[in-house]
């Protein structure tokens, strides 16, 4: 279905008039599209944006399912997507897209705008346990803000013990900061390894 508010290259315009009404002040670029400059910027208009990008295969994760759900306010770059169905697929990241071909649990996605979108638990979850400053950063003002996703991602945890870094993103959830420069919930912990060991997870399938 062709979305009156967002405009892809060669569905009806091609890119060289979408790139004249950009410098025209008439559109602004969206995900892999283009939107009306003066339309509001919903997390609808965000997840379908990247529907030529995520198709049936891919899921939007971490900081760009972060940005669908409102907790990011630019779009980022560049976007994280995550298998969600069966069958892999062959695919190379490159300056725009980041893959990651390990299958996520059918229950951490939902459908936003017809796109697979983790949930804001999850994705919550994912930035917490990263080793990227940034994303940490996202996680901790996130958590800060927004006390029922924190709340979600929490027991989120508590259900999946084993998950990999999970004793990172409790203690970037919980506000912690001693030994997370070392990705580590045990401050006696010299390393991520030795964390994980401990308990922190170790099932690779959920990397």
């Amino acid at each position: 279905m062709v979305s009156p508010f967002l405009f892809f290259a060669d569905e009806r315009l091609s890119l060289a008039e979408l790139s004249a009404a950009c410098l025209d002040g008439l559109l602004v670029p969206l995900g892999e599209g283009f939107m009306p400059a003066d339309a509001a910027e919903t997390p609808w208009m965000r997840a379908r944006s990247l529907r030529p990008l995520l198709g049936e295969r891919w899921a939007a994760v971490r900081r760009s399912a972060a940005w669908i759900h409102g907790a990011l306010a630019s779009e980022p770059s560049p976007h994280h997507v995550q298998r969600a169905g069966a069958t892999r697929v062959r695919t190379r990241s490159d300056a725009r897209t980041v893959y990651h071909d390990v299958r996520l649990d059918p229950g951490d996605v939902r459908r936003v705008a017809g796109v697979h979108v983790t949930t804001p638990e999850r994705t919550l979850v994912d930035l917490a346990r990263s080793d990227d400053d940034v994303d940490l950063a996202l996680a901790r003002s996130w958590a800060s803000t927004d006390p029922l996703t924190k709340r979600a991602a929490e027991a989120w945890l508590a259900w999946h013990p084993r998950f990999p870094h999970a004793r990172r993103a409790g203690a970037v959830l919980g506000g912690e900061t001693a030994a997370i420069a070392n990705g580590c919930h045990d401050p006696g912990a010299a390393t991520t390894a030795g964390c994980d060991a401990a308990g922190g997870g170790v099932d690779a399938r959920h990397a």
